[in-house]
């Protein structure tokens, strides 16, 4: 019997662990967190809902942990075109691969890191009751081609 609480949650926002982000901006000295709230930014200059990420140009090396519902796809294009652009924009995901934006941007990403387990964020007593990827999108290395 499959536990219903298992694929529902109660919110589309999932803090970053400390330690996960602290890695990766060890790697990439982050500029700024594209999609955050004041109580979990992870970069001292950030981008909340009120300010509209997505309509904000992303510059610089930008951190990128989005809200998991149905507009997922929208900030990956997003960050997909930033890097386009010239930003190298690290995302932290759910591991969705037989979604249209895993193949339409993230195939085309610079890296996929599927994380072994399951994290668990901040804002939860529980581990997260799906897998995550991190997802690099560089200026030198993010193809434009359709595969």
């Amino acid at each position: 019997m499959i536990n219903s609480g298992m694929m529902t949650s109660k919110t589309d926002m999932w803090e970053t662990p400390q330690g996960l982000f602290d890695k990766l901006n060890n790697a990439f000295s982050f500029d700024v967190d594209v999609c955050a709230l004041p109580e979990n930014a992870k970069c001292e200059r950030y981008f909340t809902p009120e300010q509209d990420g997505l309509s904000q140009k992303w510059q610089g090396k930008c951190w990128m942990n989005p809200p998991y519902g149905r507009q997922i796809g929208t900030w990956i294009q997003k960050a997909y075109e930033s890097a386009l652009g010239g930003a190298t924009v690290v995302c932290l995901l759910p591991a969705r691969t037989d979604t249209r934006w895993f193949h339409n941007f993230c195939m085309k990403s610079s890296d996929i890191r599927f994380i072994k387990g399951r994290l668990k964020f901040s804002n939860s007593k529980n581990p997260a009751p799906f897998p995550n990827m991190v997802i690099v999108f560089s200026p030198t290395t993010v193809r434009s081609d359709a595969n």
